[in-house]
């Protein structure tokens, strides 16, 4: 099998995700994904696509991400995962949309506007 190839994003982060034939190996930007992600629930999000495809110990995977913080990283890892097990195996597909692991998070942070304080929060106003 060759290597694939996928990219993923949620919000800033953008993670491009390789994925050969191996022993179950996660490594982000040239580390160990428990190294790269200390929270247990980052590590959940990195596993969440092998394990619901039920393939862990079958896949190596090697991640180059940046951009955003480390949730949003996470996130970005879990979709381009996906994606390359969908494009390994079709079948996969059913299972990881049910779990809502293909479709992309649009969400970002919305821009301050001029005039205001922020996004959305305006000047206090006074009438006198």
């Amino acid at each position: 099998m060759e290597v694939i190839n996928t990219s993923g994003r949620r919000k800033t982060s953008v993670a491009r995700a390789y994925v050969t034939k191996g022993k179950g190996e996660i490594v982000i930007n040239g580390r160990d994904y428990k190294d790269y992600f200390k929270t247990p629930t980052q590590q959940y999000y990195v596993q969440q696509s092998l394990n619901n495809a039920k393939v862990r110990e079958e896949y190596d995977v090697k991640v180059n991400v940046n951009g955003g913080g480390t949730t949003g990283q996470a996130q970005a890892v879990r979709l381009a995962i996906a994606k390359a097990l969908v494009e390994i195996n079709p079948e996969f597909k059913s299972a990881l949309r049910a779990e809502g692991l293909i479709t992309r998070d649009p969400r970002m942070v919305e821009r301050k506007k001029f005039g205001q304080k922020k996004a959305r929060r305006r000047f206090q106003f006074s009438k006198r």
